[in-house]
């Protein structure tokens, strides 16, 4: 075993470099191989050990300051389970309940507590069990810190409470607050669901901490004491290496700044409490949703999270039941009891993409706190309107790549199941409490089907394949996914002649060929169309160089890979008597 290596000799990154080469055959290898992110990174299509030997701190073992590869010796993670529940008995009964079947932390959202006999009986035979109240506002701080400070409960106990809300208020709190009861979170998930870049999650998130560190001195608190009083809350989205990363950088640059402020490395430890992203979810095809999960809950677990959150799969378009807050908690179970993902603090250290990703996200994410910095601070930035602008051009930017199907959700904008149905189960209400990528197509789909319950019509499309054999094929696979998004019904039937297309009885044709051959069909076609006295609409797949000679023989639209999906598909809702 010890010579096994020398039967594969080294190769050289010239080497790689050259084969790559002879097999691009002159193709663009800037085009081709390098992915560029929306964070700014020129992703190279690999990576090696000599990517790292620039990168800081590379030799810091998980648990070591400044906790690149994490605060633990270990893997392991805290489950935490939201409770969403209307009264105090119930949302007792429903937290014993998780905790019995595997939760090992909870949270309390939605709920108003008002007296001492309020937490007695919301928070019995939960004396071990962390508590996390999400929703927490003055008057239940104060509450809390007395409860706590009489000894009622062992537990650590944690709130949602926004520490950049009023400092003089923070300063208080934390003068008063009994050691273990952590009051605040600095809420960077906001940022993510805002349309935020990994590098603007981490680079706000730290300017939102530093800030408020620097103005809790001024008011005499010590900012070790301080980040003991916080809980950073981070929302992971779907790009799996980058949500690993970002919590791998914050880390980081959150022990960089309590060094900066005077702090020890002992309490430079960031507090981190993951949450799985609702910006991408959705109400059509939803079991998606369980799968999105997983792969966020992992990159929360391999990123070092403290706790996660995992989102029942229907919480997005209604009030999730007991099964799918089991699913939510089981996944977690399976990660931890199965999958073994605590066993190993840190398992994707010293991959070089991850390790190279992280370093960007850090280098990054500091620059962006100090151009905050240097606009007098977070809370003037924010107050300035400096981060909702940003957060609006990246949104703005997220929500283009979906519509043009850049960026994927499957069921949604790519995939979709024509059949299925979710008028009856979604509560419209719940569908817009957050701001959900998915929302222009699902409003989209629900259009179509509030239609066809009103009138028992649904849009017909025929996808008419004809000429060449290979684009025709690809082609009408192509369009039957295009307008499967708006739930239009497609047959597709294969054409030897173009003048027998114009018998269709479909509310709408889409010609499948090559570009070449467009210009004869339509010619035929359009002729047959006119003598039968047919006023059927006919688009053509594709994006052919004599489109402007189609349309002035007739073609109404062409739908492409460029195409603004939900801009056509409405159009077409439009014109075929489909409104809001």
């Amino acid at each position: 075993m010890d010579h096994l290596l020398e039967e594969f000799p080294e190769v050289s990154t010239a080497e790689w470099e050259s084969a790559i080469a002879r097999d691009l055959k002159g193709a663009d290898y800037e085009k081709r191989l390098i992915w560029h992110s929306e964070e700014g990174l020129a992703v190279k299509p690999y990576y090696r050990a000599e990517d790292l030997k620039d990168l800081a701190r590379m030799d810091a073992a998980p648990g070591a300051f400044p906790y690149r590869r994490g605060t633990r010796t270990t893997g392991d993670w805290q489950i935490r389970e939201e409770i969403d529940a209307a009264d105090v008995k119930g949302a007792n009964r429903a937290a014993l309940a998780a905790v019995a079947a595997g939760a090992e932390g909870i949270t309390f959202s939605g709920l108003l507590i008002e007296r001492a006999d309020e937490l007695d009986a919301l928070l019995a035979n939960l004396d071990e069990i962390p508590v996390h109240f999400e929703r927490a506002d003055e008057r239940l701080l104060g509450l809390l810190i007395g409860w706590l400070g009489n000894g009622r409960s062992a537990a650590r106990v944690s709130s949602g409470c926004d520490a950049t809300a009023s400092v003089d208020f923070a300063a208080r709190v934390i003068g008063d607050a009994p050691d273990g009861f952590v009051p605040f979170t600095i809420h960077g998930e906001a940022f993510e669901e805002a349309g935020g870049t990994a590098v603007e999650e981490v680079g706000f998130t730290l300017a939102a901490g530093v800030d408020f560190l620097a103005a809790i001195e001024e008011r005499g608190v010590e900012a070790e004491r301080a980040t003991a009083a916080l809980e950073f809350s981070f929302a992971m989205g779907s790009k799996t290496f980058f949500q690993i990363a970002k919590l791998r950088a914050f880390r980081m640059v959150w022990a960089r700044a309590i060094e900066s402020f005077g702090g020890t490395h002992s309490g430079s430890r960031a507090r981190i409490a993951a949450h799985t992203s609702r910006w991408n979810k959705t109400i059509y095809d939803p079991h998606v949703n369980i799968l999105r999960a997983t792969t966020e809950a992992m990159a929360a677990v391999l990123g070092g999270a403290d706790s996660v959150t995992i989102a029942p799969f229907d919480a997005c378009y209604k009030q999730p039941d007991e099964a799918s807050r089991r699913l939510a908690r089981n996944t977690q179970l399976l990660l931890k009891h199965e999958a073994w993902m605590g066993r190993v603090a840190d398992a994707g250290g010293g991959s070089y993409f991850i390790e190279e990703l992280t370093d960007f996200l850090a280098r990054e994410g500091w620059k962006r706190m100090q151009e905050i910095e240097t606009r007098g601070g977070y809370r003037k930035a924010q107050a300035g309107g400096l981060i909702a602008r940003t957060l609006g051009r990246s949104m703005a930017a997220r929500e283009k790549a979906v519509a043009l199907r850049r960026r994927v959700l499957v069921g949604t904008n790519q995939f979709a199941n024509p059949a299925e149905r979710a008028l009856g189960r979604v509560e419209a209400a719940r569908m817009r409490e957050t701001r959900r990528g998915a929302q222009p197509y699902e409003e989209m789909r629900l259009r179509t089907e509030r239609h066809a319950a009103l009138t028992g019509l649904t849009p017909r499309v025929l996808l008419a394949e004809i000429g060449d054999v290979k684009m025709r094929t690809a082609r009408s696979t192509f369009a039957a996914n295009f307008f499967a998004c708006a739930r239009f019904e497609t047959v597709t039937r294969r054409f030897r002649k173009a003048a027998e297309i114009a018998a269709a009885e479909e509310d709408l044709i889409v010609l499948c060929s090559a570009n070449a051959e467009y210009a004869a069909i339509t010619k035929e076609l359009m002729a047959k169309l006119k003598e039968l006295g047919q006023t059927t609409p006919v688009i053509v797949a594709g994006t052919p160089e004599d489109a402007e000679k189609l349309v002035a023989m007739g073609i109404a639209d062409f739908v492409h890979v460029r195409s603004n999906h939900v801009e056509v598909l409405t159009k077409w809702q439009e014109r075929m008597g489909i409104k809001s």
